[in-house]
């Protein structure tokens, strides 16, 4: 039994590594680091600072350093309940709009070293960036470049503390694993605004975190959603095209953003960003309007289920703990997601397709791996696929990944259940990408069929698997 795995891996691993060679890229395709940022899928954002304290969205820059004094910070806590809700990482707000920096920023005034928090001593960053270390999940920050307190903003010396500051966080703590950067450009403390030197920022943080993905409108890594419900476009595309927009208003329009270019000249994948509650910081009277588990399944998969990532904003409360209510729905939502994908019902089926290229397996369409791929004759723009189970099963959810690698290249496709002796039409989409999770009518079948219909190029599937779960669409 043992020398027949040994075999029957080396054959797969010899197939991949031919694979890997036959392949051709189409179009712009994902870097490194974006391919490790899209298999993180799921992580925090947390918004905190004087807002929590205020009851404020977005401060005015004059509310007190003082004002800022949680009294029992626990990042650890924080990044427990993250590792343990399956969450990959935290995002935390290290300056907002209004200015105040939650590290010991040298060239801010109004940062927690003004506060009474830990007698000015503190470092919320460090207390994070060490947490998420020891529980295993990836730390990134949030820095806006709109700053409603600090004297110099809207001043040509503005960009040199902004670049300063950045400096700070990039240099000083454990590596990060994405750059946020918020469009927002309102007046400073003088009435003005600020010219962004984005250009020079981009260098600086390329230097200083080559490893990390940046995010804003228009990337250059990763793009906003256009909108902040956690919603991803039925057709979404990971491309973009960017000349011409800028951050901020001169950014493409939102259903662009939604659903990217087909022909995008730039790799660009959407992240959806999403508060558990109303708002974005911590509001008391919000604690009875937490969302459910279930509505973060929904969340999940029109974010996820659509080839985008989702970032769920989990506010800290004023003593700095993520609240009893948030931490429920998050586990919720944990065990609703693994309850959903725990069985795998198209594993181990037999798999006939309508043609393949040489040295790609279909059976490695349901191997439980998306890096091991299938693809048809070269030429071909149009497949299927058919899945015969070892008897029938009930299910109503499947998701299909393509090996995005060599890039995203199919525009439609079908999913059909054999009733009797009849092909009956399930569910239908437009992209795939990264990874699409479709649901419809509870089906009771031994064989499937999905068809590409449209693509770009030759599709190059990864994996198809079913699911027999609550209906979340």
């Amino acid at each position: 039994m043992l020398r027949t795995t040994i075999t029957t891996l080396l054959i797969v691993l010899t197939c991949m590594s031919g694979e890997a060679q036959l392949v051709e890229q189409v179009g712009p395709v994902p870097s490194t680091k974006q391919m490790k940022w899209q298999e993180m899928e799921y992580y925090f954002f947390m918004h905190f600072g004087p807002n929590t304290f205020s009851d404020l969205e977005w401060g005015t820059g004059k509310e007190a350093a003082g004002i800022f004094n949680p009294t029992a910070l626990d990042c650890r806590q924080w990044a427990r309940i993250a590792r343990d809700a399956g969450a990959k990482g935290i995002i935390i707000t290290a300056k907002h709009h209004d200015g105040f920096c939650l590290w010991p920023n040298q060239y801010s005034n109004y940062t927690v070293s003004e506060s009474p928090w830990k007698n000015g001593r503190g470092d919320v960053l460090k207390e994070l960036s060490d947490a998420c270390s020891s529980y295993g999940i990836k730390f990134g920050v949030y820095i806006s470049p709109w700053d409603r307190n600090h004297p110099d903003y809207g001043t040509d010396d503005y960009n040199n503390i902004y670049v300063r500051s950045m400096t700070q966080l990039l240099h000083n703590y454990d590596e990060i694993f994405e750059l946020w950067w918020d469009g927002a450009n309102g007046e400073g403390p003088n009435g003005k605004k600020q010219q962004y030197d984005f250009p020079r920022f981009e260098r600086t943080a390329r230097m200083l975190a080559p490893q990390a993905v940046i995010f804003s409108d228009i990337g250059p890594d990763i793009r906003w959603v256009g909108n902040e419900k956690g919603i991803a476009g039925t057709t979404n595309w990971s491309l973009l095209d960017t000349t011409g927009f800028s951050r901020g208003i001169g950014a493409p329009p939102n259903d662009t953003l939604n659903m990217g270019n087909i022909n995008g000249k730039n790799w660009i994948p959407a992240e959806c960003d999403v508060s558990i509650r109303p708002g974005w910081f911590w509001h008391a009277n919000e604690d009875s309007l937490v969302k459910s588990g279930k509505e973060l399944m929904k969340i999940y998969m029109t974010s996820v289920g659509r080839g985008a990532a989702l970032l769920l904003n989990v506010p800290p409360d004023r003593r700095g703990l993520i609240a009893a209510p948030d931490s429920a729905s998050l586990m919720a939502f944990k065990d609703l997601r693994e309850a959903c994908f725990k069985t795998n019902l198209a594993q181990r089926s037999r798999v006939t397709v309508s043609s393949s290229r040489a040295g790609y397996l279909p059976s490695l369409l349901v191997d439980g791996f998306r890096f091991s791929h299938w693809a048809p004759l070269k030429d071909s723009l149009t497949c299927s696929i058919e899945l015969e189970l070892e008897t029938p099963k009930q299910f109503n959810t499947i998701m299909l990944q393509e090996y995005i690698e060599a890039g995203q290249r199919i525009e439609a496709f079908t999913v059909e259940a054999l009733n009797d002796s009849t092909w009956v039409p399930v569910t239908q989409g437009t992209t795939v990408g990264y990874k699409r999770i479709l649901q419809f009518p509870r089906q009771l079948t031994q064989k499937v069929r999905v068809s590409i219909t449209k693509a770009k190029a030759s599709p190059i599937l990864g994996e198809i698997q079913l699911f027999d779960c609550p209906d979340y669409q």
